[in-house]
């Protein structure tokens, strides 16, 4: 049994995290009881909880907006995973924080390995790196998670964005031409608790960046059609209301025809090999995973 001090429960990964770990004391903190944007209130904190991990999914995610609150995305993103780990390194504790596709800039035409050059193209991705950058600095046992897509039941995201759309509009517009992996937020914390499990920090080869995708890739167009298609599916046995818009109605557009204040790369796909290879962890496909997040769905 250890103490874990999570961060950010009232986001996707965190919210899915709480209830996972059934056999460890988790101190499980929101927005409101760990500002991550006061330093002080962050070692204050970690020196409080005295933990033996920290796990931090807490995050500025608002990707568009980070372009004009640069500094608070850095604030989060950057110095306090810092601090954390510095803090963590002090009471000789572990740290596992999260990253994110951004952090390349999709131009590779086949999937990013944990060695393959980084260049964000926006600003949410400088910040998620700057944060991988000193965490690795402070020189701590530590496992970097790069994750993408990250949807669930839970939260604002793009699955209770397509279903919401799908239920006012008759038609939908949606990017084709930037493909991925969706990676539900239950996947990620059961895959966590797996990793936790296998970790041994004190072995500095399993210290590191690791992918940590859903297997599979598809477009933003074709997860939103796999959205109707599933929600279709099991609403004949639901009675869940119908949709306005059908996967005919979808159609795909180019990046181009949506603009938006970020850049977003064009390849966010992810080679998981080293996770698998490391800790002999796989997390499902996406199809399988958004079939499970959506059966939790209720109307």
């Amino acid at each position: 049994m250890q103490k874990i001090l999570l961060t950010g429960v009232n986001g996707q990964v965190g919210h899915a995290l709480k209830t996972k770990f059934l056999h460890d004391e988790v101190i499980a903190l929101s927005r409101e009881q760990l500002d991550l944007t006061k330093v002080h209130d962050i070692r204050r904190v970690v020196r409080e909880v005295k933990p033996n991990l920290i796990i931090n999914p807490a995050a500025y995610t608002a990707v568009d907006k980070a372009e004009s609150e640069l500094d608070l995305a850095f604030a989060v993103n950057a110095t306090a995973p810092q601090i954390l780990a510095e803090e963590a390194a002090r009471l000789h504790a572990a740290l596992i924080n999260f990253s994110t596709d951004y952090v390349y800039d999709g131009t590779k035409n086949s999937a990013y390995l944990e060695s393959d050059a980084v260049n964000p193209i926006n600003g949410y991705g400088k910040s998620k790196l700057a944060g991988e950058e000193a965490i690795r600095a402070v020189g701590l046992p530590h496992l970097i998670l790069r994750t993408s897509w990250v949807y669930g039941a839970y939260g604002k995201n793009f699955l209770r964005t397509i279903l919401r759309l799908g239920a006012e509009r008759d038609s939908l517009g949606i990017v084709a031409d930037q493909c991925g992996a969706p990676t539900s937020s239950e996947s990620i914390a059961d895959g966590v608790v797996q990793l936790v499990n296998a970790w041994q920090p004190s072995l500095e080869n399993q210290t590191g960046v690791y992918h940590f995708t859903n297997t599979g890739e598809t477009s933003w167009h074709g997860f939103s059609c796999e959205i109707i298609n599933e929600y279709n599916r099991l609403a004949v046995d639901s009675n869940w209301p119908a949709l306005k818009t059908g996967v005919d109605s979808i159609a795909a557009i180019t990046t181009a025809e949506y603009p938006t204040p970020a850049a977003r790369p064009a390849n966010s796909r992810l080679d998981n090999t080293k996770l698998r290879m490391i800790f002999g962890i796989e997390l499902p496909s996406w199809q399988l995973s958004l079939q499970q997040v959506m059966q939790t769905l209720t109307y």
